[in-house]
This record gives C-alpha cells, sequence and structure tokens, in this order.
C-alpha cells in the first residue's frame, strides 16, 4: 500500500473512531461526575489505542509498564518525537490526565472529549500555567497521574530538545515522583507539517524507574530536571546505539 493510500485510510479510520467515540464518552460522562473522572478518562484513552491498532504500519514495542502502580500519583513525562506519540502513550494500561495548551481544547470534538476527559488546559498567558499547575496538583492527591511533554512541543528532528521545568516543579511540590518515559521510532511516523504517515515503522517505548522527589525543594528543582533529560537522553543512546551527545539537541540545558 502507498504512502497516500495508508495515510488516507488512516485518516478516515481515525475520523470515524472519533465520531463513534464522542456520543458513549459523552454518555459515559454523565454518570461520572466527581474528580478525576477515571472512567470517562480511561475510555478516552482507549481511543488513542484504537488509533494505534487501525494502523497497520506501526509495530509498537512497549517495555516497563509492569512496574507501574496503575493509580498511584506520578509526574508521567516524555520526550516528544510526533503528534502521534499520543496514542501512542495512551496504549499504557493505567489513566492519567494530560496537560496540554489551551488551543487544543478549543478544537471541535477532540477538545470537547479532552474536557469531558478531565484533561487540563494550560494557557501560557496571565495566571494560566499556575492555575494548571494547581489543577494537576489536585488530580496527583487523588491518586491520578498527570502527563507533561517537557520539551513543551514536538521535536523537529527527533533530537531530545531542553527540558522546561512546570514539570519537575510539580512533582516537587507535590512530593510525588517523576516517571519518565523514552520513545524511539515514533518521529518519522508523522512528521511535523505533513499530513502523510511514514512507512511501516517499529516503535519502542520504556517506561524508565520513578525518580523519587522526597525531601526536595523547589530549589531542587532545575537538578532534577536534568537528572531525567539525561535519564531519557542515556536511553535514547542505548536505542539509536549511539552517544548520548548525539540524540540530544546543542540547546539542552546546563
Amino acid at each position: 500500500m502507498s504512502s497516500t493510500l495508508r495515510s488516507l485510510w488512516m485518516w478516515c479510520a481515525t475520523i470515524t473512531a472519533v465520531l463513534l467515540w464522542l456520543p458513549l464518552l459523552s454518555i459515559l460522562r454523565l454518570f461520572d461526575r466527581k474528580p478525576p473522572y477515571f472512567r470517562a478518562g480511561r475510555w478516552f484513552r482507549l481511543l488513542g489505542m484504537a488509533m494505534v491498532k487501525l494502523n497497520p504500519a506501526w509495530r509498537v514495542h512497549i517495555s516497563g509498564k509492569e512496574q507501574v502502580a496503575r493509580r498511584h500519583p506520578y509526574v508521567v513525562v516524555s520526550n516528544h518525537q510526533s503528534l502521534v506519540d499520543i496514542p501512542l502513550i495512551s496504549c499504557l494500561p493505567w489513566e492519567m490526565k494530560w496537560i496540554a495548551k489551551a488551543e487544543l481544547f478549543k478544537i471541535p470534538i477532540v477538545g470537547w472529549m479532552m474536557r469531558m476527559a478531565g484533561d487540563i488546559p494550560l494557557d501560557r498567558k496571565g495566571r494560566g500555567g499556575a492555575q494548571a499547575l494547581l489543577r494537576a496538583k489536585k488530580y496527583l492527591q487523588l491518586n491520578c497521574p498527570v502527563m507533561i511533554f517537557p520539551e513543551g512541543t514536538r521535536s523537529p528532528d527527533g533530537r531530545l530538545q531542553p527540558f522546561t521545568d512546570g514539570a519537575f516543579h510539580l512533582a516537587i511540590k507535590a512530593q510525588v515522583p517523576v516517571l519518565p518515559i523514552v520513545l524511539e521510532g515514533s518521529h518519522p511516523c508523522l512528521e511535523k507539517g505533513s499530513w502523510k504517515f511514514g512507512e511501516p515503522q517499529d516503535i519502542y517505548m520504556k517506561v524508565l524507574p520513578p525518580v523519587p522527589t522526597t525531601g526536595m525543594t523547589s530549589r531542587d528543582t532545575t537538578a532534577l530536571r536534568d537528572k531525567v533529560h539525561r535519564r531519557i537522553a542515556e536511553e535514547l543512546s542505548l536505542m539509536r546505539n549511539v552517544s548520548p551527545e548525539e540524540v540530544v539537541s546543542e540547546a539542552r540545558p546546563e
């Protein structure tokens, strides 16, 4: 099957799945009225899992998930290579709330579903960032993990970009572990600025051991951020069989 035909199939299948999921999620949300909306959220993540299964070109290999308690307060962080990272991470067998830029919540249907699932819009203007972190902290207090891409946006070339402080500040503030996830192979699946899906691809997702924050203070945010950045870079270098320096953007954190 050509790339164009495969891409048309994938987009048609995805749109169909979204339209089928919306009314079912709406009904489920009526009976799931209290935070953290575990059932509604989990049903929304199953849409991502369905999208992955609908694409015959993605061969997904997941490791490390068995070490994670399903309802434990983690701040989950991952490198971000492509839009397909979102449905890929949704294949993990636990519910977590995603912090995402506020513009996504304005998209018809998808944005509505994100709100019904209890995901958290991040508006970088004014006090929007502080309000998002406060809401995330409340979820953590309810034993619901929170997911953040600390690079802030997709990598343009697949290399690991610098991390922002927000996820690590939140983890320290809530005194919960950081759970790093490493994704490799998703960058060519749907490159930034393109609507076409790439050639058949093996995609690897590895859940690393949690990084504790017990006893840390806000002064430790930078050290925690850089520690997690190094761990993800080291795992990426092993997956690619290159040095850690080769998988990291030159603009990495000091």
